[in-house]
């Protein structure tokens, strides 16, 4: 317990310091006193309370949000999957997404605002799982390896989509849609942090509760029934709240890569792989890490900013080798 502990206040601490990067560093870069009357003086410098409540809170929080729902996605579908090299894309989430908010910015919905690019993301993320479900439920239980070569045959699909949508795409919607596809926190808004916390919350609760079955699943499926758990309930559990975090930080965020693979293999390197500590280990170490991207995105080329996926990516490559060379030599 000591030991978990201890996991605790090392992961919670990264994430309070990534978040206070993120909110001193940027093009404009604050001091800890600015910042902190950006926060709570209503008197303060109109311009540092306006950098600070208009662009970089709300960016800080749905980093938060979204890297946490990415890690506790990775744990999920790699707990379904028995593989600690799953993640959340492996399945077509990503690509259906892309799909949808490529095809929104091709063919003319941007009028609908940053709301409607994110609706499309959704639908078509939601479209992958809904193919991806039915067809590895069609023999009446959850096959993991139909689900897998189902969810390989999916993505190639999507990912063709974009390809064609890219293709007749013209000016300024694809520079959108190719940026998009890289993944990027510019372009979020309260109303969306708000909406995607909620959701990410409600899911990683989900999570949470199933973890003491998550644990009996990686005993095997017969091992895990003889132990009491209903093994295709939480499987479908698994799966649905595993998904749908991925589609909802893929819908607001774009493409974002490495996180759900590289968190939950490094917590569960360092810390165990018992999912009721697991879980939340993730979600505050997926949160702080994408934060820390995020600022590394936004300064390293100021005024330039880069996508966070493409941070996320030659950060997280070099690591993950690093890790799987821990674990096998």
């Amino acid at each position: 317990m000591r030991r978990k502990a201890t996991a605790f206040v090392a992961l919670g601490t990264f994430l309070f310091l990534a978040c206070a990067l993120g909110l001193l560093l940027g093009a404009a870069p604050l001091s800890p006193s600015s910042v902190w009357n950006g926060l709570t003086d209503g008197s303060s410098d109109p311009a540092a309370r306006s950098i600070m409540l208009s662009l970089r809170l709300p960016r800080v929080v749905a980093g938060i949000f979204t890297g946490a729902g990415l890690a506790v996605s990775g744990a999920l579908f790699q707990a379904l999957l028995r593989n600690p090299l799953a993640e959340p894309y492996l399945l077509g989430v990503s690509s259906g997404a892309a799909f949808g908010a490529v095809a929104a910015l091709t063919l003319g919905l941007p009028w609908l605002g940053s709301s409607g690019l994110v609706l499309a993301g959704l639908v078509g993320a939601l479209l992958a799982i809904t193919i991806v479900f039915r067809v590895a439920h069609g023999v009446g239980r959850l096959d993991t390896r139909i689900m897998i070569l189902t969810g390989v045959v999916v993505a190639a699909f999507f990912g063709a989509g974009v390809m064609l949508m890219l293709t007749i795409a013209r000016g300024e919607a694809m520079r959108a849609a190719i940026l998009w596809t890289m993944g990027s926190l510019s372009g979020v808004s309260w109303k969306m942090t708000l909406a995607l916390g909620l959701y990410t919350g409600v899911s990683s609760i989900g999570a949470f509760a199933i973890a003491r079955h998550l644990n009996a699943l990686s005993l095997g499926e017969e091992s895990a029934a003889s132990l009491g758990t209903r093994v295709e309930g939480i499987k479908r559990a698994a799966y649905l709240l595993a998904s749908l975090l991925a589609a909802a930080a893929v819908s607001v965020a774009g493409i974002i890569g490495f996180i759900g693979l590289v968190v939950p293999h490094a917590v569960r390197l360092a810390w165990g792989a018992d999912h009721r500590y697991l879980i939340p280990l993730c979600f505050l170490g997926g949160g702080g890490v994408l934060v820390l991207a995020d600022t590394l995105a936004r300064t390293t080329f100021r005024p330039l900013e880069l996508p966070v996926g493409v941070v996320t990516a030659l950060l997280g490559v070099p690591l993950f080798l690093v890790l799987l060379r821990r674990r096998y030599v």
